[in-house]
């Protein structure tokens, strides 16, 4: 773990009908009505994930690469440890790199996903490696029994362009998260999209709960073909796509 010696300031939430909510960016961490369904929905689903983690022709030596910009609660990193240990990945590592500027408390995270109590054994699981809140990049191996699959996550508290351009590494999935791009434009930045293009390895798919225009162009002016499709719940339209070469 590189870090310097000093910690972050925990990110500012208050529980609505125990559903994080951040002050800063007045925005929820997930939906207070489907939670972990959002996740699959948006993100397991839209990036395709049973079918490639599935595949003999793609389960190959190397590990898969998921980043996340925005780790949050863990929500969406639980949801696809899950997935990949139902699946009994065999032989091969599952490595998840998250970027978050503002992380959140352990208590705090603690109790955004107690109300997923079919998730409690990974949650535990995180909570027992969850890293200080100190700046920097720490790497840990959270344990659920599973069959001999392996699953590291990497946890970089920093700017999430800056995170990123510390990375070499080819990613196969993104989930770009990191709350509605009006009210926080650093998440969704010019020089974050060039970082997630440089990082990306042809065919690298990605998913995002925004579609948002300036989110839409952004992706195709950096080599990604874009896609539509109707939100979950009351979010009308979210979008998802492919990477196709860089411009």
């Amino acid at each position: 773990m590189n870090s310097t010696d000093h910690f972050l300031q925990s990110a500012v939430i208050q529980f609505r009908d125990d559903t994080p909510f951040s002050t800063e960016f007045d925005d929820f961490y997930f939906s207070s009505d489907y939670g972990p369904q959002e996740t699959d929905y948006i993100y397991l689903q839209r990036n395709d994930l049973r079918r490639r983690w599935s595949s003999p022709a793609e389960n190959k030596d190397t590990a898969f690469i998921i980043a996340e910009t925005g780790f949050g609660t863990g929500l969406n990193f639980i949801c696809a440890w899950h997935l990949w240990n139902a699946l009994n990945i065999n032989q091969r590592q599952l490595h998840y790199v998250a970027v978050e500027k503002h992380p959140v408390s352990k208590a705090d995270l603690a109790r955004a996903l107690s109300r997923w109590p079919q998730l409690a054994g990974y949650t535990e699981a995180l909570l027992a490696v969850y890293p200080p809140l100190s700046p920097g990049t720490h790497t840990v191996f959270p344990q659920v029994q599973t069959a001999q699959s392996t699953v590291k996550l990497t946890l970089i508290f920093n700017d999430a362009s800056e995170a990123l351009s510390t990375l070499h590494t080819h990613v196969d999935a993104w989930f770009l998260d990191g709350f509605t791009p009006s009210r926080n434009p650093d998440m969704w930045s010019e020089a974050l999209f060039k970082e997630v293009a440089r990082l990306s390895r042809p065919g690298s798919t990605f998913a995002t709960f925004t579609s948002a225009g300036i989110v839409r162009r952004s992706l195709q002016g950096v080599g990604f073909k874009v896609e539509k499709q109707p939100g979950l719940g009351l979010k009308r339209e979210m979008c998802f796509g492919t990477f196709v070469e860089q411009p």
